[in-house]
Parts: C-alpha cells; structure tokens; sequence
C-alpha cells in the first residue's frame, strides 16, 4: 500500500503492519496465525510430556505463585493461574467480540444471523445428545459440555491452508458460527460448571456490575476504571464459586460500544485542525522544534482515539496478546498429556473418549450441516450465494475441532477425576487432528477454486 504521507523511514518489521484491513480481515488473519501458533505448541506440550523432561513440566506447572499484600493474598498454583487468570483476558476478548457481533457485526442483523444461529446451535444439541448416550451417569456424565465447543483459531487457521478454493463467505459463517458456539459454551459454564456458591462474593460481583454499567451509562470513555473495576470483579467471581474467568466476558460487555466523536464531527474537528498544523509548520518545520505542531499533532491522535468506541480499541489491542501469548501458554500448559502406546488402545476406547471423539466427529458435522439444511428447506435462512452444501458440510467437519474450549470445560468437569481428565484430553486431540485433517481433504477435493478470491 503506498503511504499517504510521503517519505517515511520504514523499520524492517513495520511493513507487516501497514496494509488497511477490515475488522473482519484482521480478525481471520490473527485467528489463522494464532491457529499455526497453537498447533505448535500443542505438539510441544505433548512432545515434553512424553519425555525425560516430563517430571520438570508437570513439577513447574503445579509451582506456587502468590500475589497480594499482607491481610490479602491469592495462592495459587502456575497451572489455575494459566486457567482461572489469564484465561480471564481470553474470554474478556470473546466477550468484546460477542458484543461486537451482536450489535454491529454477522449477528446484528437476524436474518443474516439465522444461519450461523442455527449451525451453531445444531452443533452443541447433537454432540451432547450423542455423549450423554455414551455416558448417561456417574463421573463421566460431567463432560457432557466438552464436545460442545468449536475451536476458532484452529478452524480459521485449517481453513486458510485451502486459500482460494474456499469462499470468503465460508470463513465469515465459521466465525459467525463458532463466536455462537461460544456464547453457548459461556451459559454452559456459568450455569453447569459452578461449584458451591459464596453469597456474600457474589452480591459483591452484582455491586461492581452495577457499577461498571454506571459508568458506561454516565458516560465514561476511558478504559482504566472498567480495567481495575474488571480486577475486583475477577477476585469476586474467584470467591464467588462460579468460575472466575466469565468475569471477562461480564466486564465485556459492560465496556462502551458508542464512541465519544460521531464521524461527521471528527471530520469537521481534522478540517479544523490540518489549518492549524499548516500554520504551525509554516512557522517551524521541524515538530521538534515546534511545541505548536506537537500539540496539534497530539490533539489529533487523541481525536482519532475518541472518533473509535473504547471496546473497538481494547478488542484491538488485546486481540494480539490473546492470540498469540495466552492462547499457546495455554495449550502449553493443558495439551501435554503422557501417551502410554502399550494402553492407548483402551485410552481411545474408554467411553469418555468414545463420546467426545463421536461427539465432535459425528455431532459436530450431523448438527451443523443437519440444522443448516432444516434452517434453509423451512425459510428460516438462505445460503450466502457463494456457499452450497459441500461448503457447509466441510464447514461441520472443521467444526469438530474442539482444542481450547474443549480443554477448558473438561479441566472443569473432570477437576477432581485426574484420570477421567486424560480421557477427556485425548479424546478431544485426537478428534480434533481427525475432523481437521478430514475437514481439509474434504474440501480441497468438493470445493472448486475461486478466481475471483486469487485474483
């Protein structure tokens, strides 16, 4: 892309950086890479487990780590801060996301939401439904959430080795599908996966939520005061009993979608302000020099940051340290399973490992493509035109990639029941490895190249 501004230095790495892309465009190729990224770590962790330095990694994981001040201290192992603290900001960028979606995004409008409402929808019934009838009781009835959930980073990032030959509508129905999915995974957690209830923590989370809507409500802009407020709300929720990390997705959507400036305002305000900066670099050319050309170059950047809603910006700005640091740490730290080759056979046969892997594999591709096709054949919803079934059922294969939120909810369920936990990760690797690789060739064989999307 030329640059508007004439002659620049350019440092070595900047260049990455200088394409404008849509919010849409930014989003897939983040998840995409941040999907190549967890599959590495993912292989690492596994790799580590399954060697002479399996003692070190499990021995670091179960670490101490204490924070606070005297009278006031949390103590936790390195492995729940992973899960209950970083994880936090994970599910506060998919709540950011969410509201995003909801009202100005795939969601906003309900007619173009049916279909992804519906394939997502389909796709957390069927594998339930097919888990629970593997595992009706006992221990292993607790995972019946694990084969629930879609993996967004490692389904963009599958899809995106196809390049042209699939549409780009496919990946804005994957995303729409799997932000869904998601939503669904939260209520899941918040109202199955919750453990014994501390009143007195959780009128104090009802406090600070009503706090933080005050301040959205009365107008406030700045990012800061919902952040520490999103602190106490994250101790709160920890106290509470329901699990801490949905502190991210409630301070989410607490957080100004409205910006400050209206376009036409900010376009009036850079009119204004290029006059002045043109007066001030008459006088002075360098900005250095000029504390007149610095101020206004300053009030403008500052309008640009109020022309953009504060959660547009913090979505912005948390997106890359999600993707790309706490996503791998967390596959880092919850992948590294030990794989026993003389037991495996009767690892994957275990019934938890059965109902997840049919769960994904099966359930997955049966309710996304089943109640797409009932959500078209009824009205309810039309393909995209670039779409057709072929598409949509790659669509359900790629679905069954489970890894993140999968894991997530089966150190949920299975907190207490180390072994039923090991199933429960195997089952969700391996029908992960198998829906992508099968989503993939699935694809490449059914979909026909695009031209328009190579050229």
């Amino acid at each position: 892309m030329k640059n508007p501004f004439g002659k620049s230095y350019v440092a070595p790495w900047e260049k990455a950086f200088d394409q404008v892309l849509t919010p849409l465009e930014e989003f897939i190729h983040r998840q995409t890479t941040s999907g190549v990224l967890l599959m590495l770590c993912a292989v690492t962790a596994i790799y580590v487990a399954n060697s002479s330095w399996s003692d070190a990694y499990h021995h670091l994981l179960e670490l101490p780590f204490t924070v606070g001040f005297q009278g006031f201290m949390l103590s936790k192992s390195l492995h729940h801060w992973i899960n209950d603290g970083l994880m936090a900001v994970f599910f506060f960028v998919v709540g950011l996301e969410l509201k995003r979606e909801i009202l100005v995004g795939e969601l906003a409008d309900i007619k173009q939401a049916a279909l992804p409402i519906a394939a997502a929808l389909g796709g957390m019934i069927v594998p339930v439904l097919i888990y629970v009838s593997i595992n009706p009781e006992g221990v292993a009835f607790d995972g019946w959430g694990v084969p629930m959930a879609t993996d967004i980073a490692f389904a963009l990032g599958t899809l995106a080795l196809l390049g042209s030959r699939v549409p780009k509508s496919l990946l804005t129905f994957l995303v729409a599908l799997a932000i869904v999915d998601d939503l669904g995974a939260v209520v899941v957690i918040a109202l199955f996966y919750t453990e014994t209830i501390n009143l007195v923590a959780l009128a104090t989370v009802c406090g600070v939520l009503l706090l933080l809507v005050s301040l959205n409500l009365g107008g406030i802009r700045r990012p800061l005061p919902y952040l520490l407020l999103g602190v106490v709300l994250w101790v709160a929720m920890l106290k509470s009993g329901v699990h801490a990390t949905l502190a991210g997705v409630f301070l989410a959507f607490t957080i100004p979608m409205r910006p400050k400036y209206d376009p036409k305002r900010f376009l009036s305000q850079i009119n204004s302000m290029v006059e002045q900066i043109k007066l001030a670099y008459g006088r002075e050319s360098n900005i250095v020099k000029n504390d007149a050309l610095r101020s206004q170059v300053q009030a403008l950047g500052d309008g640009v940051q109020l022309v953009q809603a504060p959660a547009q910006i913090l979505e912005h700005k948390l997106h890359l340290p999600s993707a790309y640091f706490i996503i791998p740490i967390f596959a880092l730290a919850n992948a590294g399973i030990p794989i026993e080759w003389a037991s495996l056979g009767s690892v994957i046969t275990h019934p938890i490992s059965i109902g997840i892997g049919a769960g994904l594999l099966v359930g997955k591709l049966v309710g996304i493509a089943g109640f797409t096709w009932l959500a078209v054949k009824l009205g309810l919803a039309t393909l995209p035109q670039e779409l057709n079934f072929k598409h949509i059922i790659g669509a359900g294969l790629m679905g069954g990639i489970g890894f993140t939120m999968s894991i997530f909810v089966a150190e949920l369920g299975f907190a207490h029941h180390p072994e039923a936990l090991l199933m429960a990760k195997t089952g969700v690797l391996f029908a992960s490895l198998i829906a992508g690789i099968s989503g993939f060739i699935w694809l490449y064989f059914t979909a026909e190249k695009n031209e328009d999307i190579a050229s």
